[in-house]
């Protein structure tokens, strides 16, 4: 055998012994194992027994112990409830010695206060003993005084009964008197009563009249003094530029070709125009201008501005018109809203809403009389301000007021009714101060006035609006104007004539003399003047001047 073949043989024999090696000690680890579980469940076994032999004598142990421990509990509670029962037994025989001492003192009480009672009894026995005495004494008294007031009554009656014969026989002499004279006078009864009171009549209207005349001295010399010198304070505390503008609606071109570029072909940019801008273009014959037209300013202004923008522009169609009105109207509420802020900054006016802000900057796009809106509320902010500051009341309430007070005319063209009306309604939705209400609601004086703020109000809007250069008006209103005042005055049976002087200011009103006395001109004076303002509506204050006189004219020959 080679050497080769030896080595063969070695290996095989090796791998054989490896292979007999391995299967033994698999064999034997498995036997093992089996083994070691079945003395691990045998022990388990013998645990769960003992576990179980412990837990029977734990519980046997336990209902030992709760036994002996209820036996001892019983006794316990019998013991207990008998020395409950013992010490209650003390308790109730110890109460009823107490009760009956207690029971023996106020026996003992009663029978002091019982003598006691007797006691007093027997004094007011004899106290009502006295006092019937005294009774019967007065009772014969008023016996007496009876026995003299019924001779005293029989003496009246006849006194009575004589005066009744004596007013017959007076009665009937009047009556007779009253004959003669109606005979003598030619007169009835009613036409004689109407006689006097006519008579009557007439010496109550002088009597009227001579009081008017001296309580409108009194106050006027009182009132006056205190009110001029108020208001003169407040004035001469606050300067003020003329508030009086032109408004204007036209807009300049640089000539006359550009208002065929405006109006379009066939006329369809103007038509865009009034329809995105909701205003009139009235292109004539005059040279150089447009004429925008509408009743909102606001709405005017802007279409203005639109219109200025696009012919500075050049390109006018529908999409330019429409873009270019588009950032005209967002600046125009930007600028309405930084002029309602600057306005409440100058007067001094803070925590305002802001749709109260907005409102009040549309004021400045609203003129009454030509008189801008927004420096009139402004102005008689200051006024109402300085005037309650002399009158000792609070500044900053009257300023906010005077600021408020005409708000109502920014939303005028879009909501019926007054102005004073719409601006208490628009004041009270944002919470506004009952006095700034009413001011706004009553500073034309119309239903009533509840706060000392609305007069000043008043009087501050009356200065703001009369002071010379601050309005003006048309012709045709002024001439209008004129004709009512002196129509109102010549409707009084003793006026002859009536002139309105002073721009309206002034009533000068001529009486017949023989239809009126002194006395009766200052009544017919303050009738006038109780017309006007009941009739009328004007701002600030109308002077009227009755003049009475006689005149005699003789003719010499």
């Amino acid at each position: 055998m080679d050497s080769t073949t030896i080595i063969f043989i070695f290996l095989l024999a090796l791998i054989c012994v490896a292979l007999i090696s391995g299967g033994g000690v698999f064999w034997g680890v498995r036997y093992f194992d089996k083994i070691r579980k079945k003395d691990a469940q045998e022990e388990a076994r013998r645990i769960v027994e003992v576990a179980q032999l412990e837990a029977q004598r734990v519980s046997d142990r336990a209902q030992k112990d709760a036994d002996d421990l209820r036996d001892r509990a019983q006794k316990d509670a019998y013991a207990t409830l008998d020395r409950a029962r013992s010490d209650a037994e003390n308790c109730r025989r110890e109460a009823e010695i107490e009760l009956k001492e207690k029971s023996m003192r106020q026996k003992e009480e009663f029978e002091n206060e019982k003598r006691e009672v007797y006691r007093d009894l027997s004094e007011k026995e004899r106290q009502l003993t006295r006092r019937q005495e005294i009774m019967d004494q007065q009772t014969s008294d008023l016996r007496v005084q009876e026995k003299t007031l019924e001779a005293a009554r029989n003496e009246l009656h006849e006194k009575v009964k004589k005066q009744s014969e004596l007013n017959e026989k007076l009665e009937a002499s009047l009556v007779e008197q009253e004959r003669k004279l109606y005979e003598t006078a030619n007169m009835t009864r009613e036409e004689a009563r109407g006689v006097v009171l006519e008579r009557l009549d007439k010496e109550l209207a002088e009597e009227e009249g001579a009081l008017i005349l001296k309580h409108e001295k009194n106050v006027t010399e009182k009132s006056q003094e205190i009110a001029r010198r108020i208001i003169l304070t407040a004035i001469q505390r606050y300067a003020a530029a003329h508030t009086a503008e032109v408004t204007t609606s036209m807009v300049d071109i640089p000539n006359d070709d550009m208002k065929g570029r405006v109006i379009g072909r066939e006329g369809r940019n103007i038509r865009a125009f009034e329809k995105i801008t909701g205003v009139d273009v009235v292109i004539d014959d005059t040279p150089g201008v447009v004429i925008v037209s509408a009743f909102d300013m606001v709405r005017r202004e802007e279409a203005r501005l639109t219109l200025s923008r696009l012919i500075a522009d050049g390109r006018i169609h529908p999409a330019r018109i429409e873009e270019i009105y588009n950032q005209t109207h967002a600046d125009v509420m930007e600028f309405i809203q930084r002029e309602g802020v600057e306005a409440c900054e100058e007067v001094n006016v803070r925590y305002l809403h802001s749709k109260l802000v907005y409102y009040l900057g549309r004021l400045c796009f609203r003129t009454s009389y030509s008189q801008n809106v927004l420096r009139h509320s402004v102005e008689v902010a200051f006024l109402s301000g300085m005037i309650a500051a002399e009158m000792g009341l609070d500044e900053n309430l009257a300023r906010r007021c005077g600021l408020l007070h005409d708000v109502g005319k920014s939303i005028d063209h879009d909501v019926e009714g007054g102005h004073p009306k719409i601006g208490a309604d628009l004041l009270r939705r944002y919470n506004e101060p009952e006095e700034v209400i009413d001011a706004a609601l009553n500073h034309h004086e119309d239903p009533r006035i509840a706060s000392p703020y609305t007069t000043i109000v008043a009087a501050a809007d009356a200065c703001s609006a009369s002071r010379p250069g601050a309005r003006r008006e048309t012709l045709e209103n002024y001439v209008r104007r004129m004709e009512e005042f002196e129509k109102i005055a010549k409707e009084f049976p003793c006026v002859d004539n009536a002139f309105a002087v002073q721009a309206g200011r002034e009533m000068r009103v001529l009486v017949n003399p023989s239809k009126t006395t002194d006395e009766s001109a200052a009544k017919t004076c303050r009738d006038i003047v109780k017309a006007l303002s009941e009739r009328l509506q004007f701002s600030g204050e109308i002077k009227v001047t009755v003049i009475r006189e006689t005149r005699t004219t003789e003719i010499a020959k």
